[in-house]
Order: C-alpha cells, then sequence, then structure tokens
C-alpha cells in the first residue's frame, strides 16, 4: 500500500536500561517479538506503505544492529545509519539525519522500541487534508502515566500532558509514529539535545499544524519486563 512516502526515520539507540540485564548485552532494539527484532517489526511496517529507504538513529551496540542489518537488501528497501556519539534526544537525532529526509515534502519518523501495527494511510489522509507539519498516530493505553497524552479539537492537537502521574485511566497516547513535514528542520535547532515530544510538538501545537489520529491496530511498548512479556504474548504480528 503506497502512500506517496518514500524515505522513513526509525530511533534504534536507546540504552534500554530498564530491560537489564537483558540489555546488557543486547541493543534494545534487537530484542526478539515472535521470532524477529523488534526493530525489524517496525522496518516491515515501513514497508508495508511503500517506503523505500530508512535511516536509522542508532548509538548503544550500534553494530549489532548494522551487522544484523546490513544495507536492507534482505528486506528489500535501502537501510542507511546515524550512529549518534553523543545523544542528541528525539529531535536531536532527527536534526541530523536533514540531510538524509530534508529534500523530502512529508516522511515517516518511529520509535525503534515498540511493536506496533499503526495504519499509515488513515494518519496520512489527516496530514494531507490538513497541511500539517506533524501528524500523531494516537492510540487509547489503559494506563496513560507513562506516555505522552494528548488534548485534541476534531483532529487538532492543542496540548499535550507527558508522563503525568494523574493519568491513571485509558486515555488516547502518542504511539510514537508519525508522519512529519519537511518543514518540521526548520524548528529544531542544529547539534544540541532536543526533544520532540516536549519541545518541537509542543512548538507545532502551538501553530496549529499538529494533528492526531487514532488507529485501531495493536500497539506493545516493550520498556518494562512486564511490557515485553506482554508483547511476546499477544502482538500478532501481520495479518
Amino acid at each position: 500500500m503506497k502512500l506517496g512516502i518514500k524515505k522513513a526515520f526509525i530511533l534504534a539507540g536507546g540504552l534500554g536500561e530498564r530491560l537489564r540485564p537483558l540489555t546488557l548485552e543486547t541493543a534494545k532494539p534487537m530484542l526478539q517479538v515472535l521470532g524477529k527484532p523488534i526493530l525489524q517489526w517496525n522496518i516491515e511496517l515501513c514497508k508495508k506503505f511503500g517506503v523505500e529507504e530508512i535511516v536509522l538513529a542508532t548509538g548503544y551496540k550500534h553494530e549489532q544492529i548494522e551487522n544484523f542489518f546490513k544495507s536492507g537488501e534482505n528486506l528489500g528497501l535501502k537501510i542507511f545509519y546515524n550512529v549518534e556519539k553523543n545523544f542528541l534526544g528525539t529531535a536531536g537525532a532527527l536534526k541530523f539525519a536533514e540531510s538524509f529526509l530534508g529534500s523530502e515534502k512529508k516522511f515517516i519518523m518511529m520509535n525503534g522500541d515498540e511493536v506496533k501495527n499503526v495504519d499509515f494511510k488513515i494518519v496520512n489522509q489527516t496530514h494531507e487534508k490538513n497541511s500539517a507539519i506533524g501528524t500523531i498516530a494516537l492510540t487509547k493505553f489503559d494506563d496513560a502515566r507513562d506516555f505522552g497524552c494528548v488534548e485534541l479539537e476534531g483532529s487538532k492537537i492543542l496540548s499535550f500532558k507527558e508522563k503525568d502521574p494523574s493519568l491513571n485511566h485509558p486515555a488516547l497516547i502518542n504511539s510514537g509514529a508519525y508522519i512529519l513535514a519537511n518543514k518540521i528542520f526548520d524548528l529544531i535547532p542544529a547539534g544540541q539535545k532536543v526533544s520532540i515530544e516536549k519541545e518541537t510538538f509542543p512548538k507545532i501545537a502551538a501553530m496549529g499544524k499538529l494533528f492526531g489520529k487514532q488507529f485501531k491496530g495493536q500497539w506493545y511498548p516493550i520498556d518494562t519486563f512486564e511490557r515485553y512479556a506482554k508483547a511476546q504474548k499477544e502482538w500478532k504480528g501481520w495479518k
């Protein structure tokens, strides 16, 4: 299913500290669910929607990732690597990849440490309809305390509550999957540590150019042993 989006950017450099000792030997995105690395599920999701080239933002144990995926030929696309020597944050890492992505009208960005079945078709429809700078795939999660909860007006995102202890109830949250316009690069300072969730997205929301679309597919964060076990038990992969 092609959307006219040729390139994607996937964050794959996290330390996975809450999953130690598993991540002492294995890069977090290389932990397996249903016999595949978490990162592979995300790469295949991009390919499912017509992406042809992916840049992976790596850091911790980046050699494992490079040795496994190589050029991406075995998965039917091209993979490039941006290795961060210093942690730049989620938006800083994106800015670091501007030379790869900046010529594209729009591109996909994702976290590489969740398994998810995002319907980028409906996310793209919302993005195009609203001439958005950013459109976030939203999912309902039973306990939103550890995630970014959104306040919506229609499909427009007005504000975020990031990791709020009061959100111990179901809420629509940021699923770590986005369609972004190349205008976003103008909003991220170069060479600085910047969070897309805490700094860039609120800036875009204040401009009235940030939107969200809920999808119905599966979404499993893998940031604790309990959630990793749940993903291994319940994730169904592609139908």
